[in-house]
């Protein structure tokens, strides 16, 4: 239900059926066995999920690039399966070598995933070295089957790119936050590692697998459990629906092919709203694969939810070794937002006062994704079962208004795109008090100022008017912000007059 501009959510998981779909088909043309197709449509959803690069060629680069990281895990993992000592170290260098990559932007951190789930995958469907080439075919027919539809056939990016990813909170050695999540992943792994072969010898994967994915897009402490909460909660339903779909199917391959595309479809859909839905759609799929397999049984997706208790417990855990509070993490993205809403009001006043370089538009689209990491920060805070009333309040103050930011921000770039908008005097005097109203929140490194080139004489223009109206409103709400920003988070919440 929730809203989907230009649909984009909705053709970006078509889409991946379609490549996924395509992969299987070709593993299955070329004869391979099940075990390989199966590898083929998961390393086609992974080439779709994980890669998320701001250009379409970057994105092409990034994707012909995964086999690199890929077939080396593949080997490696096959060739340690049956020395579980060497196998453990070896996956937990991994897991540190892939959270660390983050570092290097949106390629590290999917090349890193992508090194992981190899490994996942040969633990998951028990591969061994004979398998192996058979394997490397699977995966190469997978990638080029999702970078023909992404790239080829249906490249929704060309015509909607994709905001440029923000970069990482600073910080440099233990106290950078890529260098605390691969110590803190780790850990995690490490323990969720241990009490998921006391819990079982032959699925313990699932709590390593848990507590990786639970570190990934995350960035404090507090990020981090409530994501565990969701995960925990999206596969407790997951397992529900399992008993009542996956169960009694029994493997049958026709209808378990139609309902894994519609999990596939449901993961790309909800992926970006709500990381329980998303659980939900995994742990069918995963009952669905285990059903074609022949192993599924109610006893099995028992296991499945102890597993996920257990790397979720790994996982919180781990998150108190060298943790990025959520005050700290929320703090640093809230100022991002701020000074980003600065840069949109200065380049649309600038495009209004007819500078035909200055666009919004691109930094709009930022705004949208600091936002996003705002609300994730903000996420333990707001979270029905926090005790601490007072910051929830603050906490979704903010996210009030910041979200209002948002929407005149939206507003403004779209009448700074009126051609016939003209520029006027009174735009000048507002965009100056946005500026000073965010350096009021936000102190400047050095003196700036909103530049707009006015001739002193009104134009009473529509798109002047509305532009107006659009500042009057930024200002507002950034004078709003100083209320639960500036005050003791402990303290009342009292809005802003």
């Amino acid at each position: 239900m929730a809203p989907d501009p230009g649909l984009v959510r909705l053709r970006v998981s078509l889409r991946a059926v379609l490549a996924i779909a395509l992969a299987v088909a070709l593993a299955e043309l070329f004869g391979l066995s099940l075990v390989a197709s199966i590898t083929a449509g998961l390393a086609a959803l992974l080439a779709l999920f994980t890669v998320g690069d701001p250009t379409v060629r970057r994105q092409a680069v990034t994707t012909a690039l995964l086999p690199t990281v890929g077939f080396p895990v593949l080997a490696l993992a096959t060739f340690l399966h049956d020395a579980p000592l060497a196998r453990d170290t070896a996956w937990l260098l991994v897991v540190f070598a892939g959270v660390y990559a983050r570092r290097w932007g949106p390629r590290g951190h999917a090349l890193g995933i992508f090194a992981f789930m190899q490994f996942f995958v040969t633990q998951f469907l028990h591969a061994l070295p004979a398998q192996l080439p058979e394997l490397y075919a699977a995966v190469a027919l997978a990638l080029l089957a999702a970078g023909a539809v992404r790239f080829g056939a249906w490249c929704i990016e060309r015509r909607v790119p994709p905001p440029a990813a923000p970069a990482p909170l600073p910080g440099s050695g233990l106290a950078r936050a890529t260098t605390r999540q691969a110590v803190q992943a780790t850990a995690a792994c490490a323990i969720a590692l241990a009490a998921g072969q006391l819990i079982s010898h032959d699925r313990w994967y699932w709590a390593v697998g848990t507590a990786w994915w639970i570190f990934v897009n995350t960035a404090s402490r507090g990020e981090t459990l409530v994501r565990g909460f969701r995960r925990v909660l999206g596969t407790v339903t997951g397992i529900a629906a399992g008993f009542l779909i996956a169960v009694p199917l029994g493997g049958a391959p026709a209808p378990t092919a139609l309902l894994v595309a519609v999990c596939v479809f449901g993961i790309f859909y909800t992926a970006p709203l709500s990381y329980s839905w998303m659980m939900l759609f995994v742990t069918v799929m995963a009952g669905l694969l285990y059903g074609l397999l022949g192993v599924l049984h109610p006893g099995l997706l028992f296991l499945r939810f102890q597993e996920t208790a257990v790397g979720a417990i790994g996982a919180a855990i781990g998150v108190a070794l060298l943790p990025v509070t959520t005050h700290a993490a929320t703090n640093a993205w809230i100022e991002r937002a701020v000074t980003c809403v600065h840069t949109c009001t200065t380049a649309a006043a600038r495009r209004l006062a007819g500078d035909p370089a200055a666009d919004p538009a691109p930094h709009a689209g930022e705004l949208e994704v600091l936002l996003g990491k705002v609300r994730l920060s903000l996420a333990p805070l707001v979270h029905p079962l926090s005790p601490l009333r007072a910051r929830k309040a603050r906490a979704r103050r903010v996210l009030v208004l910041l979200d209002d930011c948002a929407r005149e921000i939206r507003g403004l770039a779209a009448v700074a795109a009126d051609p016939d908008a003209s520029h006027d005097a009174r735009l000048a005097a507002a965009a100056w008090r946005v500026e000073a109203a965010v350096h009021a929140l936000v102190p400047p490194t050095r003196p700036v100022r909103a530049e707009v080139a006015a001739d002193g004489v009104p134009h009473h223009h529509p798109g002047a008017e509305t532009a107006l109206g659009h500042l009057h409103g930024l200002e507002q709400a950034l004078v709003d912000l100083a209320a639960p920003l500036r005050t003791s988070p402990r303290a009342p919440l009292v809005p802003a007059a």
